[in-house]
This record gives structure tokens, sequence and C-alpha cells, in this order.
């Protein structure tokens, strides 16, 4: 399956580019298999997408949960929480 992932605020600023198009094994179906397998890219992806930070993720602009799937073509974004005041 091939989607695209765009990247945001300091999740870019690690990986050093904003999105990329993958094609995903077959059994990458849903948000939290999406991030395991990008957190076995190595050290730094381990670090994002292991579960010790909070990272949000949107799937074709909508906020999801990480039980969330998704489809061939869709859009897929990372991004840490925001805060203001």
């Amino acid at each position: 399956m091939k989607i695209t992932i765009l990247y945001f605020a300091r999740i870019k600023e690690v990986v050093n580019y904003s999105s990329e198009d993958v094609e995903l094994p077959d059994e990458i179906e849903t948000i939290v298999a999406l991030k395991s397998w990008l957190s076995g890219r190595g050290e730094t992806w381990q670090k994002l997408f292991n579960g010790s930070g909070v990272v949000r993720a949107a799937i074709n602009h909508e906020l999801v949960d990480d039980m969330a799937t998704f489809d061939e073509g869709d859009e897929v974004a990372f991004f840490p929480p925001v805060t203001g005041g």
C-alpha cells in the first residue's frame, strides 16, 4: 500500500524533511502499526514514534487516534501536540 506521510513542527526538524511517499507492507493498516514501522528506521525514529512522546496523527486532514486505519493513497500527517496561549 502506498501512502504519503507528512511531518510537522519538531518532527519535521528532527527527520529533516516534511513529506515522503512510502510503500508499506500489507500488514501496516493502523496508525499504531505505522508508528511501530517507522520506529524501526533507527534510534532517531524510535525516540519520535516508540510511544514515550506524544505524536498526534491525522488522516486526510482529520485528527485520528492510534487505532485509526488508512487506505491506499491516503495522506497521513504526524505532529507533536499543539500548545499555546
